[in-house]
């Protein structure tokens, strides 16, 4: 049973896919689910802190943006009887999810990849493949469904 599920999410209906996987685990019991955590990491890009952007203001409106976000799937989630809390904190996406799950004792992370591939993975990374290699805690990679399968 995994009583403390993390799903990381970043507004994007990609990262959503994770939460389809997580209903999928719930109702066909192989992995019986007891709370569900949704995270939302607020990252600044550092070349709009180079580039002079009120960082402070990016910052709160992104904290704004994620509350009302998670808010809304905390309520879908709660129509589904599924036990939910949210987070929001600020940091780079990777090692914040990895140091969360393990501050947290969470005993799975359930993310979903962004299928980049070959230059593209290259130059923006993948948060879901840092959150692979680093964490301790295991993970459920979720790849999204291809548009016609």
């Amino acid at each position: 049973m995994y009583k403390n599920v993390l799903v990381p999410l970043d507004g994007s209906a990609i990262a959503e896919c994770a939460l389809d996987e997580l209903r999928k685990m719930a109702q066909e019991g192989w992995g019986c689910v007891g709370s569900v955590t949704l995270l939302y990491v607020v990252e600044v890009p550092a070349h709009w802190v180079a580039e002079g952007a009120n960082v402070l203001d990016v910052v709160q409106f992104e904290l704004g943006r994620g509350q009302d976000y998670l808010g809304k799937m905390e309520e879908t989630l709660a129509a589904e009887n599924v036990t939910v809390t949210s987070v929001i904190l600020e940091g780079r996406a990777a090692e914040t999810i990895v140091q969360y799950a393990k501050d947290n004792e969470m005993d799975l992370i359930v993310i979903a990849s962004h299928g980049y591939s070959g230059l593209k993975k290259w130059v923006f990374g993948s948060v879901a493949l840092r959150v692979l290699h680093d964490s301790n805690v295991p993970v459920l990679l979720v790849r999204p469904k291809q548009p016609g399968t």
